[in-house]
């Protein structure tokens, strides 16, 4: 792990988990899947002195990015997600919002392609499309540290839900088996809900694969 840090914060009604990503030394951080409280994740961040230098979305739904304008907005910084994502981003009825009562609408200010490479707070991420839960669902591997983060496509002996709007079952499947199984055996996963687990106990214990 080396200079990275990790912060977990669980928000909103579905339990998210948004993730700090944090260079210990220059204290620049990353921020993924804000999907609600973006004032106390604010908060957090001005207390410890931390400077976010980007929000990564790993999908388009309300429980992951709905704090994600505001602290945009706060720290002046920008939101990524994977480019397939953007009809999911913008429309109510595929961000799921309205599962919450709610018309939510959604954007990001760049749109990355697979395989595309990004060097941010000093770490060097690969983002990997693995469309399933949605069309434009991605994970972001952070292949120095042996992290992946696998929003809603991998749990702990689970994958995500496939029965909302752009899902597909024989996709997450795919993607998973494809995109994810092929990295190394010590890669910890830390999924969008639930612990977070690794890609060997996966490719041993997952009952979908």
């Amino acid at each position: 792990m080396g200079m990275m840090k990790l912060e977990q914060y669980v928000v909103g009604p579905v339990q998210t988990n948004c993730f700090f990503v944090i260079n210990e030394k220059s204290k620049e951080m990353i921020i993924i899947d804000p999907g609600a409280s973006a004032d106390k994740l604010a908060e957090k961040i001005h207390t410890a002195g931390y400077k976010p230098v980007a929000i990564l979305l790993t999908h388009g739904h309300f429980d992951h990015a709905t704090g994600a304008e505001e602290l945009a907005k706060h720290f002046n910084i920008l939101i990524y997600a994977y480019e397939d994502e953007k009809e999911v981003l913008e429309s109510s009825e595929k961000n799921s919002s309205w599962m919450i009562g709610k018309e939510l609408t959604f954007r990001a200010d760049v749109y990355l392609q697979d395989e595309q490479e990004l060097d941010l707070a000093g770490f060097h991420i690969r983002v990997l499309h693995t469309p399933g839960h949605t069309i434009g669902g991605c994970c972001y591997y952070f292949g120095y540290e042996d992290v992946l983060f696998s929003g809603d496509t991998l749990f702990q002996e689970s994958v995500g839900r496939t029965d909302l709007p752009t899902g597909s079952m024989s996709q997450i499947v795919h993607s998973i088996q494809e995109k994810l199984m092929v990295l190394p055996d010590a890669t910890v996963v830390y999924p969008g809900h639930g612990e977070a687990t690794s890609i060997e106990a996966e490719r041993m214990y997952n009952p979908y694969l």
